[in-house]
């Protein structure tokens, strides 16, 4: 199974635990890295956070959660090498892995449900990344 790592912000924190009981219960190891409650924190500690892990190859993959989803993945982004993804469909969840390599997602935590959060996850972890021209803007991504 995957190792995979998961940060939320109080906006996320109840998808947070859902989730991760749920991807452990299918056999991952899921590193919690925070927040612990609902009470209010700043997005962009926890994404960067998250995302840093990820760059550092302390996980393979990351799941990073606020309430829409929007800010986890601006604040991931910033991380060099990292590609996150806002995932709210089964297509998104596909399509992040296929043409994009991401190596995050990002929900919204006031918008995703958790059977559909966990749905999506799976998509994404067990879709083959495309390779061809999506290796290509990878590498042009990278140069950024």
């Amino acid at each position: 199974m995957t190792v995979l790592a998961i940060a939320a912000d109080h906006g996320g924190f109840g998808l947070k635990e859902e989730v991760k009981r749920a991807l452990m219960a299918e056999g991952h190891e899921v590193v919690d890295l925070g927040t612990d409650s609902v009470q209010a924190v700043d997005y962009p500690i926890f994404g960067r956070a998250l995302a840093e892990y990820i760059a550092g190859g302390k996980a393979e993959k990351g799941i990073a959660i606020c309430g829409s989803g929007i800010g986890m993945s601006i604040a991931a982004n910033r991380v060099k090498g990292i590609r996150c993804a806002l995932v709210h469909s089964e297509e998104y969840a596909r399509l992040a892995a296929a043409h994009n390599g991401a190596n995050m997602i990002s929900l919204g935590g006031r918008f995703t449900k958790a059977e559909d959060a966990v749905l999506y996850i799976n998509i994404w972890l067990n879709t083959p990344f495309g390779e061809g021209r999506h290796r290509r803007r990878i590498e042009e991504l990278d140069e950024v």
